[in-house]
């Protein structure tokens, strides 16, 4: 098992954040959330009463997993992007009939092998070719000299909701080329709801997604030596109902300086940084924003239709 990189450095952090926070409505890529501390919390917050989302998408696969692994089909190469350890994957690593690999893609080369390296106990026979990269942006598939039959990419937790609909087309076409002819794509897709429920799943009573949220600060302060002081910010989710999405946002309790490498980033009291989009989509309106690409061959919602797993087939 050999470890394909494609570096990501401080600089391209740096200058994303520079971007981020001097344009007019201030922001940060999400991605920066899932620092070592940032995934720990993020996994407490798939475990809370509140987040309907995670054991949601579990309970659906788990009822439907031998119809997914059947669509698929023997000889894929399967694909995943933001992979982990969840049972998820090892649902569909588990049935998939003939799998002739897994590669798996993530932007932390420490969680990955370590991810990597439990799973090959688990499937000693499984061929495993990880890829240490930002798959939000272009990226190179390791050399596999095993025959397959065709590739097969797996995007679960509703994380295409993090981009706008702009950006998710955009990102639904990398992927309908990094599958191929004859490719498929099974996605998890979360639905638009009641505003109560959706405010509650980022808004929990323990505070963990508040936690989670300040934490993208103290590991900008860790990482970039910024000075951010985190006891005059406090976090924000809500539901945009214009748009359907969930907003999260870091907010300035007073007017502030903070700097980043001689950068005076101003703040005015109530002034805000988007730190996550999360859009919701009406089965109609996510089939429309993937039809250049893909066709929906396969929808499986749970009883209350507040979750969706689709299968897509490339075009």
């Amino acid at each position: 098992m050999t470890l394909k990189t494609e570096e990501i450095t401080q600089e391209d952090i740096f200058n994303e954040v520079l971007k981020g926070l001097t344009s007019p409505q201030k922001y940060l890529p999400s991605k920066l959330f899932y620092d070592e501390k940032g995934s720990e919390l993020f996994d407490k917050i798939t475990r809370l009463d509140e987040y309907y989302l995670t054991r949601t998408e579990i309970k659906i696969m788990l009822e439907n997993i031998e119809e997914m692994s059947s669509l698929l089909g023997e000889g894929t190469l399967l694909i995943e992007l933001g992979s982990g350890s969840s049972i998820k994957i090892r649902l569909l690593l588990d049935h998939i009939p003939g799998l002739a690999g897994y590669v798996p893609v993530d932007i932390s080369a420490e969680h990955l092998l370590q991810s990597c390296e439990t799973l090959k106990i688990d499937h000693p026979n499984l061929e495993i070719f990880p890829v240490a990269a930002d798959y939000t942006k272009d990226f190179d598939l390791p050399e596999i000299k095993k025959p397959y039959d065709h590739r097969a990419v797996y995007f679960p937790g509703s994380t295409i909701g993090n981009f706008t609909p702009g950006e998710a087309k955009l990102f639904l076409g990398r992927i309908a080329k990094l599958c191929g002819k004859n490719g498929g794509l099974i996605i998890g897709v979360d639905l638009i709801k009641e505003r109560k429920t959706l405010e509650k799943a980022y808004n929990d009573k323990l505070g963990v997604t508040a936690q989670f949220n300040m934490n993208i600060l103290k590991r900008l302060n860790n990482e970039l030596n910024t000075d951010f002081d985190l006891n005059k910010f406090k976090h924000f989710a809500f539901f945009n109902i214009v748009e359907n999405r969930i907003e999260m946002h870091l907010v300035s309790k007073e007017i502030q300086n903070v700097n980043l490498d001689g950068t005076a980033i101003q703040f005015k009291k109530g002034e805000t940084i988007t730190t996550e989009y999360s859009y919701k989509y009406t089965l109609e309106s996510f089939a429309g924003l993937a039809s250049d690409f893909f066709d929906v061959r396969k929808v499986w919602t749970d009883e209350n239709e507040l979750f969706s797993v689709q299968y897509l087939r490339v075009k």
